[in-house]
């Protein structure tokens, strides 16, 4: 059992866990830079309402936590917050993973320095019914990474909570569907700074609250600037009534290229300062030409108001670059988006996802990627060239003369980083991922 295994472990240990039930096991884990992972598919750890410490299903208290293929389910507390994992430590990566029919998906309080990135998963059927316990419910840490997952059929609660400081939602899919009782799909209550792009994000008839994505609606009580900026999403309301955005007077808010299908306003309250542009808003669902509107496909095709209607939306105020790389693919996946002269509106491009034309010049890459302490440039380079480097926090670090020498980004905080290629006429953009 998982168990028997986690007083015995230390810093920097692998655990492989072969895949199969293991019932009534709960447990804690306290060393560091642990690897802990179902080999062969899920281990489920079915708790039966069980929970350590009257907690989780594992309490994680060490630092820097890998957890891959774990199935995570039914734990029930007397407080009515069991989760299937409880973070007390610093820093948390979860992929692959399936969390279930407990009070919580994920909790976790306020750490620092800390990051949790979340990729590959699904989240479904959490929550006491009390609108307290949600999906996800992230406490105040640093930033949270959420890329490539499906949260849906919250139980009152959210499909994602987050209060941290930072965060970087892309390429998901939150839904209640037909028969979820979620409140908001995506309530992120302190502010700071968020980016929301590329998801698809579905209110259906039993949802709780009619405004779909919160921003700031506790206080703006992270540390600031308080922006929410929201590019190449697709949100459709299948309610009458409700917005798909909401957010105090004084926040920034910068939208582009997103698609607004069904009932509803745009905002319940506009803030004071704004940049739209490009988003198509259809009470018509039929309008927009969905592939499977009833299905939840909401690939458009040619004709749609959303073809080629969109617009770049360029870079935060910070230089974090606000483009839609990749699309969510159903369920708990992802790939590239076309990158095409014509934009599409919404979280899906018309043309032929991750196809180049044979003819151009490959373009550079970053190698590898995620990375940890160093890069480099692979393809072919324009002569003269430099690079500079735009970190998660805005930070610009360079330039550096590219070369067979690799770049050290070791001094970059963790998340999404820009390479900033400076040519003769113009300057090009290549995204990696900062451990």
């Amino acid at each position: 059992m998982p168990s028997q295994v986690s007083t015995l472990v230390g810093n920097g240990d692998t655990v492989d866990i072969i895949a199969g039930v293991y019932p009534s096991d709960v447990a804690r884990w306290q060393a560091d830079d642990l690897v802990l992972r179902g080999v062969g598919g899920f281990a489920h750890l079915e708790s039966n309402g069980l929970s350590w410490g009257d907690k989780a299903i594992w309490v994680i208290q060490g630092d820097n936590t890998t957890v891959e293929w774990i199935e995570f389910s039914e734990c029930a507390v007397p407080d009515q917050n069991g989760a299937g994992i409880r973070l007390e430590g610093l820093n948390l990566d979860v992929r692959h993973c399936w969390f279930h029919h407990n009070e919580n998906g994920i909790l976790c309080g306020e750490y620092h320095p800390s990051t949790v990135r979340i990729e590959y998963s699904e989240f479904g059927h959490h929550g006491f019914g009390d609108g307290y316990s949600h999906n996800l419910y992230i406490g105040n840490i640093d930033s949270l990474i959420f890329r490539f997952n499906y949260s849906h059929h919250a139980d009152v609660g959210h499909e994602l909570k987050s209060r941290a400081w930072v965060n970087v939602i892309e390429y998901n899919r939150f839904s209640n569907e037909s028969d979820g009782t979620a409140s908001r799909e995506i309530d992120l209550p302190n502010g700071g700074q968020a980016y929301l792009v590329g998801n698809v994000i579905q209110q259906g008839l039993q949802g709780q609250n009619s405004n779909m994505v919160g921003f700031g609606m506790e206080g703006l009580s992270n540390p600031g600037p308080h922006e929410l900026y929201a590019v190449n999403n697709t949100l459709v309301n299948e309610k009458a009534n409700g917005s798909f955005f909401q957010m105090p007077a004084t926040a920034y808010f910068k939208a582009y290229s997103n698609v607004l299908a069904g009932g509803g306003s745009f905002m319940s309250s506009w803030p004071t300062a704004v940049d739209t542009l490009a988003n198509v808003r259809s009470i018509d669902m039929a309008a927009m030409l969905f592939q499977d509107a009833v299905g939840r496909d909401y690939h458009i095709g040619p004709g749609s108001p959303a073809d080629n209607t969109g617009q770049p939306a360029g870079l935060a105020n910070n230089g974090h670059p606000l483009v839609a790389w990749n699309e969510y693919v159903h369920p708990a996946d992802g790939t590239v988006r076309c990158q095409q002269a014509t934009l599409d509106a919404g979280a899906y491009e018309t043309c032929a996802t991750g196809v180049m034309d044979p003819t151009e010049v490959p373009f550079p890459q970053v190698r590898p990627n995620p990375a940890t302490d160093q890069v480099m440039l692979l393809g072919d380079l324009p002569h003269p060239v430099r690079v500079r480097i735009v970190d998660v926090a805005g930070r610009i670090i360079g330039p550096f003369v590219p070369g067979p020498a690799p770049i050290d980004v070791s001094m970059l905080a963790a998340g999404p980083c820009v390479l900033l290629l400076d040519e003769v006429r113009t300057t090009r953009r290549v995204v990696f991922v900062k451990q």
